[in-house]
């Protein structure tokens, strides 16, 4: 007798589903993914294909959305840093000219010799 299959959304399971999974999934479910693509839609989404003694699940997984803080002040503050270094730069660039100071080459020459 050939098992049932069902396709379910990751949300619909309910809470012993969801259990039933992480237990079956014990390290997660990054090596166990495909990616499916809805023929009517188009969507494309990653699923899991989840075996249980009854049942064949293939479980529509949630779309990851990464949130990063507001990138419109990012971009203000990653400006303002190139402007401190610029200016930080410019400063030390100053400071390690060496052409103008020549006091190094200044000396007597016959200052450090012996004369007898």
């Amino acid at each position: 007798m050939s098992k049932k299959k069902s396709i379910i959304s990751y949300d619909k399971l309910n809470i012993d589903q969801k259990k039933q999974l992480l237990i079956a999934f014990p390290e997660g479910f990054s090596g166990n993914t495909t990616k499916m693509t809805n023929p009517v839609t188009g969507e494309v989404f990653d699923s899991l294909l989840w075996e249980t003694d009854d049942i064949i699940y293939l479980v529509k997984l949630p779309k990851m959305v990464i949130k990063s803080p507001s990138v419109d002040d990012d971009d203000d503050d990653f400006d303002d840093d190139f402007d401190a270094v610029d200016a930080k730069g410019e400063d030390d660039d100053m400071a390690d000219d060496d052409d103008d100071d020549d006091s190094y080459g200044d000396a007597p020459d016959d200052e450090g010799e012996d004369e007898d």
